[in-house]
């Protein structure tokens, strides 16, 4: 099922019940897993009491969905704290699985290291993408401030697609990090194939809730949608220390 087709189931839930009637007992988590799994073709990663009382938080392959704990209401969408001067309790739940998640892709970012490293960012980017683009041309601004960019593949045309064989190209490359450089500079790069799992990167950032490129997960594991100039990142950096 495309994404867009479920999130256009979840909001159908929203206002109307269920097609199978909750019981009433609650069901167990496993029951609700079962339910989204089955009617939504997400998979359920974990579930947990949210923050709201007699709400489920259930993260997904398709980002964190919350659940009443009887099964028969769900919402999609961010859960802000009004008292925590609008906290984004959603980002916040997604922060610590993301550390965890991002660790079995790590042997295929391509890394750009910075030599005096203070930071490490990963950034899901797009070859295509203008203001990944940009980021990319200041690399070498972001190096000299200590922050070491680590790059996740996001076509954002999808697997499979032409986007994604370009990005296969470049991680297949003899010099990947060369090629990538050459790619956002507008020079084509020879086709090539290898174990890149170019399509568990990106199914990694649509979990993570990425919806456009670039998207920078800073080292707590919160999100920054889209491009961030060298010095405000070092903020943005500094201010979470």
């Amino acid at each position: 099922m495309k994404l867009t087709r479920a999130l256009s189931l979840i909001f159908a839930l929203v206002v109307a019940p269920l097609a199978h009637a909750a019981t009433a007992t609650s069901p167990d988590t496993a029951a609700i897993k079962q339910k989204l799994t089955e009617m939504l073709d997400v998979e359920v990663i974990s579930m947990q009491d949210s923050p709201i009382e007699g709400v489920y938080q259930a993260m997904t392959n398709r980002g964190v969905l919350y659940i009443s704990r009887d099964g028969s209401k769900l919402f999609h969408g961010s859960l802000y704290d009004l008292d925590k001067g609008m906290k984004n309790l959603t980002e916040a739940a997604l922060a610590g699985p993301r550390l965890e998640m991002m660790k079995p892709l790590e042997d295929h970012m391509l890394v750009y290291k910075a030599k005096n490293e203070k930071h490490v960012v990963t950034v899901f980017t797009d070859v295509s993408c203008g203001y990944c683009r940009k980021l990319h041309s200041q690399m070498a601004d972001y190096n000299k401030l200590g922050i070491t960019v680590r790059y996740l593949a996001f076509p954002r045309a999808g697997v499979p697609s032409a986007n994604a064989d370009e990005m296969q190209a470049i991680w297949c490359a003899k010099d990947p990090l060369k090629a990538m450089t050459d790619a956002k500079a507008g020079s084509k790069v020879a086709a090539a194939t290898c174990d890149a799992k170019i399509a568990e990167q990106y199914a990694l950032g649509t979990t993570f809730g990425v919806n456009g490129t670039p998207a920078i997960v800073l080292e707590d594991g919160n999100m920054i949608p889209g491009y961030q100039p060298p010095a405000d990142l070092l903020r943005t950096l500094e201010a979470r220390q």
